[in-house]
């Protein structure tokens, strides 16, 4: 495969991964981190990684605005749900320590 084909598939996916996530807004960052250790806010924090690698300025909201589909503030008042004490007690066994 040559590397702009590579690239179109590897973006296609991406989108698609982001498209999935706004439309399954039942599944809670939270349950994404226990289970896979990344959520919607660390795709966020990789697309602006990404972008300032190519010498783009991007902040972080901007970022979460992408992937998320709309502001994060907006997001998290229409779909975040409180954490239980076992999903707090998970996360807290398994996140990352950077």
């Amino acid at each position: 495969m040559d590397p702009k084909t590579q690239t179109e598939l590897e973006a296609a996916t991406f989108r698609r991964l982001v498209e999935h996530l706004r439309e399954h807004t039942d599944v809670q960052n939270i349950d994404l981190m226990n289970l896979a250790s990344f959520c919607r806010n660390c795709l966020s924090k990789w697309y602006r990684s990404a972008a300032e690698e190519k010498g783009l300025e991007m902040s972080y909201d901007d970022a979460r605005e992408l992937v998320y589909g709309m502001p994060y503030a907006e997001w998290k008042s229409k779909y975040q749900t409180e954490a239980s004490a076992e999903q707090l007690a998970t996360f807290e066994t398994k996140k990352p320590t950077d």
